[in-house]
């Protein structure tokens, strides 16, 4: 596929689809606020370097980090703008099973989670629209489709921040019923996500697999960077390797569920970049299986020469 051409391609949803997408990311949302705990934040507590580091691993160096490898790659603006929405998500819960069979720091891990999810509600939307501006192609490419910066920031930060601050409610004042509810509804938005999404892009899909190259490095390359600038932050903020192995995984795994509902439902359903989401999103159990390996192969090798 010409990659212009890939640039050009929209998955257009109908109104009620939209409605949809809004509603499955504001239940998800929801059901996460449910499951917050004042214990999940302790390490505020007990060592704010580690948290607020750990934080800024993920919601501002790993940006970064991928507006200078956009820089490098030169990707074409849709597949640099799925890169950079990516990078500005808030990491998911998958981070935290990784974590803990890669036997790092489950209380971390969780801490990290629920911290970026709180202030993804405000940070994620400024934080696409900030990076986006800082490559030309990309804010060429939002220009192009006369993207309203104003509007996406107001209904994004709402969408996002009203249902975690109900959320957050209900948990504090009605813990039991917030317990019963959250899952099934964590598996009910999921699955209102996943059949609109599914029948959005199967139109696409004679136009997108012939572009997987397009698609597949860019992934495969920003998803190592990411990894290995989780595990270098926790080196630099003089974490135990346990809490590397966590910082690793809190950056490295994304919430590309979130990623793709906004680049459908608010950002025009430009395909190149809804595939870069989507192909993260498919890619980082793959990736994360591997460190897992990796990690516990390593540990079975210490073992073995201390029995030695």
């Amino acid at each position: 596929m010409n990659p212009e051409t890939l640039d050009q391609l929209t998955i257009a949803l109908s109104p009620a689809s939209q409605g949809l997408l809004a509603a499955a990311i504001i239940i998800m949302i929801f059901a996460i606020a449910l499951g917050l705990r004042p214990e999940h934040f302790s390490f505020l507590r007990t060592d704010p370097k580690l948290f607020w580091g750990g934080l800024a691993a993920q919601l501002i160096a790993l940006p970064a980090m991928t507006l200078a490898l956009v820089a490098i790659l030169s990707p074409h603006p849709s597949i640099a703008l799925g890169m950079i929405v990516v990078a500005a998500c808030p990491g998911g819960n998958v981070s935290n099973f990784m974590t803990w069979s890669a036997r790092g720091d489950p209380a971390y891990s969780v801490s990290l989670t629920a911290g970026s999810s709180v202030v993804a509600a405000i940070w994620t939307p400024a934080a696409i629209l900030f990076w986006s501006e800082l490559y030309a192609p990309t804010a060429a490419l939002l220009d192009a489709i006369n993207f309203d910066r104003v509007s996406f920031i107001i209904q994004t930060t709402f969408m996002l921040a009203a249902p975690l601050a109900l959320g957050m409610v209900c948990a504090k004042y009605f813990p039991a019923a917030a317990e019963k509810f959250r899952k099934p509804l964590a598996l009910f938005g999921g699955a209102m996500l996943a059949v609109v999404i599914i029948s959005g892009a199967w139109r696409l899909t004679a136009e997108l697999l012939p572009a997987w190259a397009l698609i597949l490095v860019p992934v495969v390359l920003h998803n190592g960077a990411a990894f290995a600038l989780g595990a270098a932050s926790g080196r630099l903020l003089g974490a135990s390797a346990p809490r590397r192995r966590t910082l690793a995984f809190e950056v490295g795994i994304q919430n590309a569920g979130l990623a793709i509902v906004l680049l459908l439902a608010q950002l025009k359903g430009l395909s190149g970049a809804a595939a870069i989401a989507a192909v993260w999103g498919v890619w980082h159990f793959f990736s994360g299986g591997v460190m897992i390996l990796l990690y516990r192969t390593l540990d079975a090798r210490k073992t073995d020469r201390k029995r030695s």
